[in-house]
């Protein structure tokens, strides 16, 4: 039986909502290769959605296509990620002319939607980075185009995929302490991690929506996931106290910077030939600044967060975000009918960490920096009896080990049923993104946000695959 790639990519789409086939139906390495168009070529884009597919799977997909504004970093990313496909500036005319099976999505968050639309009417499945988008009207016209398309959405959610957050996941769904009634989770970047955001198109709500959507949309996406039930209401608290007009001095770059000598956030962007090469030899096209300084004054996202989260199932979760915390890590606790699970990670004080701070985010951030696997705990408490620790074997590169098992579940075993029901699709992305938007309206307005009332989509008490 002849297996196309059409059929392949069915197998992704129904992926999205948990959906499995036989994987003998698909024959890998017997049919035409997945032709893959990328559009967006920073960091994410050319490495963990370029370079590292090139290098783990040439033998199932290749690149016809690469799109970015920016034609600098378009020939870099052409020499980065190993391929010789033809470059585009224009979307339109690589759609046309490449003839994609399979878009990747990894522009800056605000311009997701007007990629996805296009894509998912032109009859082509898309893959795009989280967040899905940054505005409940963006959301819809996603939600729009998808259901009269025929196509499908894949988020690229990779926390769920890390070997700490499934052990959770198990857990809970096994009812080793009985139904969640609430979640306390708290997620803390260090002052390497969280500056850098302020630094880059982060900083701007009209380019990434602020913190609460393109960082807490991963958080929200693992709540959603681990209570197994949609957000009904959310009402948040956030300021900018730190940063952008709060700094002491500021600066054009950090590079030409007066007060480099002084400032405890200097950036030295020049020891890094990656981002030189992709970013700094390219300002010239587009005029984007990668080391732009963290306290400048048009920076009006949050650096700051807290919120309250009630679910469709009647859980309830506290919720916040540091973006200038001694150290990098996370902690969350879930109190269920029959006890209690606390879990974290990355604590310094948990365990002998010898790594620095800086370090330690360059790891996070690298899939090729695999270290051997260690272990973590989970605490399980039980009414009326002793706690429990459970120990997890982790992985320290790649967003714990997420990046590659999301990689190999869509590329290699797109068709194999998972337990875990860690595959993303479209209502994952908008639940995810939802919860970041009714907070930042919670902010603007004083007032607890309606899920309900920002999209089409209504919540439900139990998680819809």
């Amino acid at each position: 039986m002849k297996t196309t790639r059409r059929k392949f990519l069915t197998s992704v789409s129904m992926l999205a909502a948990t959906t499995a086939f036989p994987i003998n139906v698909f024959e890998f390495g017997k049919k035409e290769k997945l032709k893959v168009a990328l559009v967006g070529t920073g960091i994410r884009g050319t490495s963990f959605w370029g370079k590292r597919l090139v290098d783990e799977y040439s033998d199932i997909l290749e690149f016809v296509g690469l799109c970015d504004v920016n034609e600098g970093r378009l020939s870099y990313a052409q020499e980065y990620i190993g391929t010789k496909c033809p470059l585009f500036l224009d979307f339109d005319q690589m759609l046309k002319d490449a003839k994609p099976d399979l878009v990747i999505v990894t522009t800056v968050d605000a311009t997701h939607h007007e990629f996805i639309v296009k894509g998912l009417k032109a009859g082509i499945d898309v893959l795009t980075e989280k967040p899905l988008t940054t505005d409940e009207d963006k959301a819809q016209q996603i939600i729009d185009a998808e259901k009269s398309s025929g196509n499908s959405l894949i988020v690229g959610f990779n926390y769920r995929w890390s070997p700490y957050s499934t052990k959770i996941k198990e857990l809970i769904a096994s009812g080793t302490i009985g139904e969640i009634t609430s979640v306390d989770f708290h997620w803390y970047l260090n002052t390497y991690h969280g500056a850098s955001y302020f630094r880059r198109w982060h900083g701007l709500v009209n380019k990434g929506g602020s913190l609460w959507v393109h960082k807490s949309t991963h958080h929200f996406d693992l709540l959603n996931w681990w209570i197994d039930s949609d957000p009904e209401e959310v009402f948040a608290y956030g300021d900018l106290e730190h940063y952008g007009k709060n700094g002491p001095f500021r600066g054009a770059n950090c590079r030409d910077c007066s007060f480099k000598d002084k400032c405890e956030y200097h950036f030295d962007i020049t020891k890094n030939k990656r981002l030189m090469d992709l970013y700094v030899a390219n300002e010239n096209f587009d005029g984007y600044i990668r080391d732009n300084c963290l306290f400048r004054d048009e920076i009006d996202i949050y650096d700051k967060m807290s919120a309250q989260i009630k679910y469709a199932n009647n859980v309830t979760v506290n919720y916040s975000l540091t973006t200038y915390s001694p150290f990098e890590g996370w902690r969350i606790a879930f109190n269920g009918t029959k006890g209690r699970i606390e879990a974290a990670l990355d604590i310094p004080y948990h365990q002998n960490t010898a790594i620095s701070q800086e370090a330690l985010h360059a790891k996070e951030m690298d899939q090729n920096a695999m270290e051997e696997a260690k272990t973590e705990s989970i605490i399980v408490h039980k009414l009326w009896s002793d706690f429990e620790t459970v120990k997890v074997p982790v992985e320290k590169g790649g967003h714990g080990g997420g990046d590659k098992r999301l990689h190999d579940k869509i590329f290699k075993t797109p068709t194999e049923k998972d337990p875990y029901d860690r595959s993303a699709g479209i209502r994952d992305g908008i639940m995810s993104v939802l919860i970041g938007i009714g907070a930042r309206k919670s902010i603007e307005s004083g007032k607890p946000i309606a899920i309900s009332e920002l999209t089409a989509l209504e919540p439900s008490v139990k998680r819809l695959k």
